[in-house]
């Protein structure tokens, strides 16, 4: 089979790409509206693009051609707060996908605890097992729609004790919720660790 991407509708693309790049990891951002609303969305198409200093980026796109809460909330006051969410989480991280209105926090119809934040306004979910408060660095457009990549620097990380085990994240641990296409998630499944391999050069013979 062979798809002209050009003859492509927008919703033909998105679900083709969506079913192709997977798994993809899941920021389940909370942000803080000027009147003071706390929104919460997980948006996949994310990852981190730097890490000296920190930086993580997140598409969001628009809804019925308007900027999505999320994004209209980090252009209006520069902040949020990427929190990766665990298996248990999985019921409320897909109901925060439904569309409420602005004036609505997914945090209060969801009954979702949350923790004040120390570098940024917006607050962390408590139950996350990791969150990372950031400040935007950039927001870059791209695309016909357009979609917007927000890139964020991290200021702070809160990482749940237990998790980190000689500076690096034991996964198993930390078990996240991966997104597939559609409304389908994946969890780790199998972890399959292989050796570190080395370029060796071999030697001429005789030298």
């Amino acid at each position: 089979m062979e798809i002209d991407a050009a003859g492509l509708t927008m919703v033909q693309a998105y679900k083709l790409m969506t079913g192709i790049v997977v798994p993809r990891p899941i920021a389940w951002v909370t942000t803080l509206s000027k009147t003071g609303v706390v929104n919460l969305a997980p948006f996949s198409a994310f990852s981190f693009v730097s890490h000296d200093p920190p930086m993580v980026a997140i598409s969001i796109g628009l809804k019925k051609g308007v900027i999505k809460d999320t994004g209209r909330n980090i252009l209006d006051t520069g902040e949020f707060v990427v929190n990766i969410a665990d298996q248990p989480l999985l019921q409320a991280l897909h109901a925060s996908a439904t569309e409420f209105p602005p004036d609505v926090s997914e945090i209060e119809i969801l009954g979702l605890e949350t923790r004040d934040s120390v570098t940024v306004k917006p607050p962390r979910i408590a139950a996350a097992p990791v969150s990372l408060e950031c400040v935007l660095h950039d927001c870059i457009e791209f695309g016909r729609e357009p979609n917007r990549l927000m890139i964020g620097e991290v200021q702070r990380f809160y990482i749940r004790d237990g998790l980190v085990k000689d500076g690096k994240i034991t996964t198993s641990e930390l078990n996240p919720i991966a997104r597939l296409g559609g409304p389908i998630y994946a969890t780790l499944g199998e972890i399959i660790t292989m050796p570190r391999m080395d370029y060796l050069v071999r030697q001429p013979s005789g030298g």
